[in-house]
């Protein structure tokens, strides 16, 4: 544990790039298999899937780490009280509803941009439930994430990436909506 730790302290980008590369891609992999999805995973879509997630990891490590900052910002200048900082679930709760609520739009849109590159098509379908697994996913699964230390955060998140995906393909193959 302590080489992983080094690694994403001494590399954060690329490591947080790594992680979502793998786990990302292996989420959408195993969660199209088990949708019994009619997507075939060539070697050009699992390479091109590995590099959409290398980059959203990049825009992801970049919010958590601004997140943070606006989270104290709004308690420098009383905007929250101060317990808001110094209360590790209210602190964690405050930086996930604020990031999902301003950045996880844009992330869900950017996200469906890359995978319509990938596959060469023009999905926008059920992207109101992309939405709202916001909500009901994302928000509750960052704050979980932010109550763990930094060197942790970003590797759980990659997790989580591998976890909905997981779910997704459960509702997918339970509502009868596979490609």
């Amino acid at each position: 544990m302590n080489r992983y730790v080094e690694f994403v302290r001494s590399y954060p980008f690329i490591s947080a790039m790594i992680q979502f590369a793998i786990l990302g891609t292996l989420g959408d992999y195993v969660s199209s298999r088990l949708a019994r999805s009619k997507t075939e995973y060539t070697f050009r879509i699992v390479f091109s899937k590995a590099i959409t997630w290398a980059v959203l990891a990049i825009f992801i490590k970049v919010a958590f780490v601004g997140f943070e900052g606006f989270l104290a910002a709004l308690v420098l200048n009383r905007v929250l009280p101060q317990i808001f900082f110094e209360n590790t679930f209210l602190n964690s709760l405050s930086r996930s509803v604020s990031m999902n609520l301003q950045f996880g739009f844009f992330l869900v849109v950017f996200h469906r941009l890359l995978d319509n590159l990938v596959f060469g098509e023009r999905n926008w379908k059920s992207l109101d439930r992309a939405f709202i697994s916001l909500f009901w996913f994302w928000i509750p699964a960052h704050t979980v994430t932010f109550m763990l230390p930094k060197d942790y955060q970003i590797g759980l998140a990659a997790l989580w990436s591998f976890m909905l995906g997981l779910l997704l393909s459960f509702f997918a193959k339970s509502s009868g909506e596979v490609k």
